[in-house]
């Protein structure tokens, strides 16, 4: 925009900040419910490295009766049949996804891009879809009595300023909009762990052979591994939390040979291709809750609203059904010309207690997964060996892969 022109200017009903699973999920939710939806996303054409590739079977679910994970599929994906915790070449644990009815009997394993491009292609059919990528959301617009009623942003093209009915923040776990409003994120440490990621091209093994997602333990820290699209393995090795220093202080050799140890059957392919720190990401793990979910003009959803671990692959999963359950919320709201807080804290009311059963859950999973001690490593086994034998592993098994199965889309708001 050359200097003097005025700002440009979008009119909407719903605003969207994010354009990841719950933003373009919802958005697409909206759009076929007749809703002119608005998104500010900050990267182009998903130009960002995307950590969250696992779909559990809830997720793909939803997706597939959005009509969305064929063509997201097509795009490429891998399926894991297993989640295996291995010790010194035994399975401690091993959750097989194959007792879940079909189609969903499976993890997938999917680049998120290829997700997030089949909604944007899906979202591009409405004409009440504008996609304002490239734009750094930096402020809230209020009208006289404080309510919000839009946000302002930045991008190649000068200001930009969105009207909406209501404003949705879905920018992730340092949520710059849950900031603006003066919401505190509800950050926990209770995992006390970081984790270091990065991927290896690994030699092609066969499109049908058997695919796990493996968390392997040695004597160092726990590592998670699994195939990643289309000749990749990613890896996550778990820190103390703030031991990432101390790594970094023993050497970049130090540190292959210490992965190396952790995950055997990649420990070539580390020494080869790992040749500077800066092939290693770290996550830094919390979990948090925002101490309010909604004000006045604005909701929260995904991980602006409650972030978890990595642990146990819920992060999309959350997501995508966070975005089925506030679009009837919405949708009520513009037909009722109400954004207030009240009329979109229904959303908190009827999530809280899911999201709390998750990060109890992810207590426990990391308890199991990742304690150290000897006596943790004589029991794990003999607890594994038990647990997969009574009515709760089954009961376990369902809870992760489905969340909360009763969540359901809306179909009956539909006009297109």
């Amino acid at each position: 925009m050359a200097e003097g022109h005025a700002a440009e200017a979008v009119d909407t009903d719903i605003c969207v900040v994010g354009g990841g699973p719950a933003g373009l999920t919802l958005a697409l939710l909206l759009l076929k419910s007749g809703v002119r939806v608005a998104v500010v996303e900050r990267s182009r054409a998903h130009q960002r490295e995307f950590r969250g590739e696992i779909l559990q079977p809830g997720a793909m679910r939803l997706l597939d009766e959005l009509g969305v994970l064929a063509g997201a599929r097509t795009r490429g994906c891998h399926e894991h049949q297993r989640f295996r915790l291995v010790e010194r070449d035994r399975a401690l644990l091993d959750i097989d996804y194959r007792s879940l009815p079909t189609p969903y009997d499976h993890l997938l394993s999917i680049p998120q891009a290829h997700v997030l491009d089949e909604l944007l292609l899906h979202c591009g059919k409405f004409e009440g879809f504008s996609y304002l990528d490239g734009r750094r959301a930096g402020g809230l617009v209020k009208d006289a009595d404080g309510r919000i009623t839009g946000v302002t942003a930045d991008g190649p093209s000068g200001k930009l300023t969105v009207s909406a009915h209501c404003v949705v923040a879905a920018d992730g776990r340092f949520s710059k909009v849950r900031r603006l409003a003066g919401i505190e994120a509800g950050r926990s440490d209770v995992f006390d762990l970081d984790v270091l990621w990065f991927k290896l091209t690994v030699p092609s093994g066969g499109s049908d052979r058997e695919r796990d997602v493996r968390v392997f333990r040695a004597e160092g820290a726990p590592v998670l591994a699994y195939d990643s699209w289309p000749d990749k393995v990613q890896i996550g090795w778990t820190l103390p939390h703030g031991g990432y220093q101390e790594v970094v202080a023993k050497g970049l050799e130090h540190t292959k040979e210490e992965l190396a140890k952790a995950v055997p059957p990649y420990a070539d392919l580390i020494r080869e291709q790992i040749t500077s720190l800066k092939d290693l990401t770290l996550l830094d793990v919390f979990s948090g809750r925002a101490d309010t979910w909604a004000v006045d003009g604005l909701v929260l959803i995904g991980d602006a609203a409650h972030t978890h671990s990595p642990i146990g692959a819920q992060g999309i999963n959350l997501a995508i059904q966070d975005a089925v359950l506030l679009h009837p919320i919405l949708v009520d709201s513009l037909r009722r010309g109400d954004a207030s807080a009240a009329v979109l804290g229904a959303f908190e009311e009827r999530r809280a207690a899911d999201i709390a059963t998750v990060m109890r859950t992810q207590r426990m999973q990391s308890k199991a997964m990742l304690a150290h001690g000897a006596f943790a490593t004589r029991v794990r086994p003999k607890l594994a060996a038990i647990l997969k034998h009574t009515p709760a592993y089954g009961k376990i098994l369902r809870k992760i892969a489905y969340g909360n199965p009763t969540i359901a889309i809306a179909g009956e708001l539909f006009v297109d």
